[in-house]
């Protein structure tokens, strides 16, 4: 079964840092499509970035630039590095994890993926 645990979120100005983590167990994670989705309050959840199975990698226009995913399979744990924040990367992140089956996309590991309980990131002016 698929467990997930984020961590790393909290409360910064604009132009800070963050770095998110999630410790994944219970499935096959290195073989599995991967990533970090968001949701804030009265907007649709979107896919952040994401890690194929084949080790691609994908971001939403956004974040392009600022946010880098990346994983260590050694240690099961999926990374979101979030540089330059802005106030609206504010939002509650979740990462998720979508079985190989499914065809590698933002829109697919939002949709389909397992997620987590989610971490939150509030990004002041």
């Amino acid at each position: 079964q698929v467990h997930l645990v984020e961590s790393g979120g909290g409360s910064v100005q604009a132009g800070g840092s963050l770095r998110l983590s999630c410790a994944a167990s219970g499935f096959p994670y290195s073989y599995y499509h991967i990533g970090w989705l968001r949701q804030a309050p009265g907007k649709e959840r979107e896919g952040v970035a994401g890690i194929g199975s084949d080790g691609s990698t994908k971001y939403t226009d956004s974040v392009k630039g600022r946010f880098t995913i990346s994983k260590d399979n050694a240690k099961n744990t999926l990374y979101l590095q979030m540089n330059s924040l802005k106030p609206e990367d504010t939002a509650m992140y979740y990462c998720a994890a979508l079985h190989p089956s499914f065809l590698f996309s933002l829109e697919a590991v939002s949709t389909f993926g397992n997620r987590g309980q989610g971490t939150q990131v509030t990004v002041s002016s």
